[in-house]
Order: C-alpha cells, then structure tokens, then sequence
C-alpha cells in the first residue's frame, strides 16, 4: 500500500514524486522506459552537447526552487537575455521586436501593419462575429484571434512561425482560448490586449507572493538550461527519490476497489507485480492515458483519443564556422509556413549556450514536421537531414558543406495540440473523473506544454493530492 502512485517518470511526474516524498508521503513512481526524463533526451559525445527534445526553459520560480532542491544551483547556466530572436521572411533573417522601439524601426512589418498592430493592441477591434464562429462553437482559431486583434502581418510573420516553434502547430486549426489561454482573457479583462494586460498586471502585482531570496536572480528573456544538459534535472530528481522509483515497469491494468483505493498491475523484469494505492496520479501522454482509462471512465477515455499529437523530427547538424553566412550570435530563427521552407525552426544551440560544440564549429538544432507537415514521420533519418541540410543552405549557410549529423530523432507523436473544442474536451475528462476520488491527470495536456508549465502543475496538485489523503484517513 503506497500513499500516492504516479505512472509516467517525465518531468511532470517526478516533480510531484519529489514533492509528496519532501512532504513525508510514501510514493512510487512507476516508468515503462528504462530511464527517467520522458522526452527530455540530452546527448554527448565528440565535444558536442546536445539536446534532442526540450532544448531550453523559461526559469520559473517553480522549477528553479526544484533545480535549487535538487542541487543543482551550481549547475544552472542562462542564455544572454540580449540574444536576438529572428524570423526568415521573404529571403531574409529579421530580428523580432523585442521592446516598442524596435517595433517602430522593425522590417519585419509594413508601416500599415504597424499601424493595424497598434490600432487593434489599443482595443479598436472588430467584435467575433460571423458564421465561421458558430460553425467553431465559439471559438476562434490562433489565426482568426490574432488577425482580428494585431492584423494579417502580425498573425502570419509572428504568431504563426511562434506556434510553429512551440506547438509544431497550425494556427488555423488551434484554440486561441486553449493555446493562449492568458492572451485571450485580456480582451475579456479590458476590452483589449493593452488594457487588459494592464489591468492583469496590477492583479498579478497584488497577489504576487515574495521574491524568494534563495533562488537565482534571473532576467526577463533569459532562457536556463545546465552545464551538462537539460537531462541534469531529472537525473538528479531521481537520486532523490531512489527506490521510490521503478524503471521497466509498465502499467497493463488499473481497477477500484470497493474500499475507494486502486489496485495497479504491472508487467515487470521480475514478473507480474501488484501495487495498491490509496491516489492515483497519470502524468502520460493523452493517447496512453486514454488506454488506461479504457474501462475506469469510458467517455474520459474517449475525449483524451480526440487530442491530436503530430510528429516532430529534432535533426542535429554541425557545421564549420566558415560555412555560414555570418557569426552566429541570437537564439536562432524560426520560419513561418509559405517562405518555401520545410524546416519550422533552428536554435542556434552553441551560440545559446557557449561550451556545446568543439572549436571552429557552430551546431544547429532544427525542427521539422508538426500538424503542417505530417509527412515528416514517414521519411529516414537521412532524408531528414537532407531535408533540413538544403533548407539551411537557403537560410544560413553561404557555401554548400556536407553537414555533421550529431542526431536525428523522429518523435512519432510529439507536442499535445490544443485544437478548437479542447476546453470541452478537458470539461468532459474531468467529468468523468469527478466519479473516482483519488485518481488525478498531471499532463501538459491539458494547460501548457513548457517544462515550466509541468513543474508549476505538479506542485498545484500537491495540496490536492493531500486533501484527499487526509479525508481517507479520517475515515
């Protein structure tokens, strides 16, 4: 009998895993891979570092007080706030405005779709209207959101090569109330995005708890990652939680018993073994959660087929210095869909983080594939690399230099999308899940796929979690 089993050991379980052990509960962590991490996939080898899902993350308070737990303050690095971001439009590599300035002096927009942008961040918007909107339920696309509220240039040259980079998405198929939940609320807070995001602020301002004075001192923009690669954290997690966690363990059947408790199956190394569980806690993927809900809650079941995971090949280059067109210096560039590149994005990962790449060599990390492009998981590791080679000759590179494949992996269902009915989707599993006390889903899934957003919602069902074992316990 465990307090607390969690099925999945990728960052979002082994966050909460941690949490529960430092709170004094008895926990089991369960994988069905022989390693911890999920798709965090860090690689050395020949003076290369390298990252093969997640590359970088956003140093929330969460998961830096997590590394800080964990010991890994020393081993923390950040990328240069400073770094530009690019877009490749119309043959050329143009820096994002960052501030309002660069806005105003920006390429990357007309004058008229600054002046659209400006207009419309001020709140003098068309109303969502139309037969389109109550053919979607309501909803509007990403696409639709931000051309009605920024204009044509900005949805197409910003936000869509920006889902590209973290959804793999389509901005004409995804919910801009689900994929930009906290941007879609500023109109309903304000009447529009500027005022909105003022008036959020000041709220965010006034709840905002205390600067916790043992945590590094981070910049806004700055990207973290650690010296030996994203795969310290849960590597170190896991020393931590020792044999609370159980690898090749993979979990065939979960049923309740007549007491409110769970009874797991798992199929072993050792053989079949049975573990009993006062909660339950399923941090995998939608389409496996599906399966283990098959007969706990049919209909759960049912909504979690229906979220869509596109394939996502990560393809590693390297190439010599004087094989580009110029000193790599920014977080890389991203590439909306129509410039007649297949590639989404490169991250410029030795410029990112100095010291991942031997001397005389810049190493590329680019993504290709994604719900624009599902093609991509039919072809061979070497077709992606071609495939990408030739993009980045058009993009960056200024003579034609074979490249060195550092590694090439096809992630066959990649990043959850938050298509148009995601909310309904989530109503619906929760539900269901509202008839079995004690079982929970902590998945990126549901509201943000960033490594921040895992570990911040493992640590908001903590107290859940908690609640209810105290309630079994009084009874």
């Amino acid at each position: 009998m465990v307090d607390t089993l969690i099925i999945g050991a990728g960052i979002s379980g082994l966050s909460l895993a941690y949490a529960l052990h430092q709170d004094g509960r008895k926990v089991l962590l369960c994988e069905r891979q022989e390693r911890v991490g999920g798709n965090i996939t860090t690689g050395k080898a020949g003076g290369f570092l390298w990252e093969e899902g997640p590359t970088s993350f956003t140093p929330t308070p969460a998961l830096l007080k997590l590394a800080v737990d964990v010991g890994l303050r020393e081993e923390l690095v950040l990328a240069d706030h400073r770094l530009p971001r690019f877009v490749y439009w119309k043959g050329q590599l143009l820096p994002v405005p960052m501030s309002p300035p660069s806005a105003v002096t920006s390429k990357l927009l007309s004058l008229s779709g600054k002046f659209r942008a400006l207009v419309g961040a001020l709140g003098f918007i068309p109303p969502a209207i139309g037969n389109h909107l109550s053919q979607q339920g309501g909803e509007e696309t990403v696409a639709q959101f931000f051309k009605r509220h920024l204009g044509t240039e900005v949805a197409e040259r910003l936000v869509a090569p920006f889902v590209s980079g973290v959804y793999a998405g389509d901005v004409h198929q995804l919910s801009a109330r689900s994929a930009f939940r906290r941007i879609a609320q500023l109109e309903n807070v304000g009447g529009g995005l500027v005022s909105g995001a003022i008036l959020s602020r000041k709220q965010r301002q006034q709840q905002k708890p205390p600067t916790d004075p043992s945590l590094p001192t981070v910049r806004r923009g700055e990207l973290g990652s650690f010296k030996e690669g994203l795969q310290s954290l849960p590597k170190a997690i896991a020393s931590h939680l020792g044999e609370n966690i159980k690898l090749n363990w993979t979990l065939t059947e979960l049923r309740q018993t007549a007491n409110q408790t769970y009874i797991a199956e798992f199929s072993t190394p050792e053989g079949s073994q049975q573990v009993e569980a006062r909660t339950v806690v399923l941090t995998t993927p939608a389409y496996v959660t599906a399966e283990l809900l098959h007969n706990l809650a049919p209909n759960a079941s049912i909504a979690l087929k229906e979220i869509p995971y596109p394939s996502v090949a990560c393809v590693v280059l390297a190439y010599p210095d004087d094989a580009l067109k110029f000193p790599l210096k920014g977080f890389g560039n991203l590439i909306p869909r129509g410039q007649g590149i297949r590639t989404l994005g490169t991250i410029w990962s030795s410029s990112l983080f100095p010291g991942r790449a031997p001397q005389g060599w810049q190493m590329l990390t680019n993504f290709i594939g994604g719900a624009t492009d599902p093609e991509v998981g039919n072809l061979d590791n070497e077709q992606l690399v071609q495939a990408v080679h030739k993009d980045l000759q058009r993009v960056l590179l200024k003579k034609d230099v074979p490249p060195k494949a550092i590694a090439v992996h096809l992630w066959k269902r990649a990043i959850p999308q938050y298509t148009l009915g995601h909310h309904l989707r989530l109503a619906q599993i929760n539900q269901d899940l509202a008839q079995l006390p004690g079982l929970y889903l902590c998945s990126n899934y549901t509201d943000g796929v960033s490594l921040g957003d895992c570990v911040q919602r493992a640590y908001d069902q903590l107290p859940i979690i908690n609640k209810q074992l105290s309630i079994i316990n009084d009874n």
